[in-house]
């Protein structure tokens, strides 16, 4: 399985890619925005795009814009949203308009790292 991840925090994003290729996916990108996820995404064509919600530069919904993007223009690339707060609305403007292999997961729920990979498998 080939992944990219888009998460603004550097620890978190470095913290993610390790468990990822700890267990054998391959991650293709890393972004720290969500302009430079799309690019990833059109350059790499990944499997999963592991998104989160709130990125730069305001920190309201850029990785949910870019999610919807995704979908749009690589509709065979899953997407899993990540995000620490909950918040229905999020969730369900993805599913709504691509419910086909899409997912909202909270960070604070992600008790040990098998359940983010069980996820990603599923």
């Amino acid at each position: 399985m080939r992944v990219v991840i888009a998460e603004d925090m550097a620890l978190l994003r470095a913290g993610l890619e390790q468990l990822l290729a700890a267990k054998g996916i391959e991650v293709v990108g890393a972004a720290g925005d969500a302009t430079s996820l799309l690019a990833m995404v059109a350059a790499h064509r990944p499997d999963v795009a592991l998104v989160d919600i709130k990125m730069p530069p305001t920190h309201t919904d850029e990785g949910l814009q870019a999610a919807l993007t995704i979908k749009r223009e690589q509709p065979g690339t899953a997407v899993l949203l990540l995000s620490s707060y909950l918040d229905v609305r999020y969730a369900s403007q993805l599913l709504e308009s691509e419910p086909a292999s899409c997912g909202y997961l909270l960070k604070e729920r992600v008790a040990h790292p098998a359940v983010l990979i069980d996820v990603l498998a599923g």
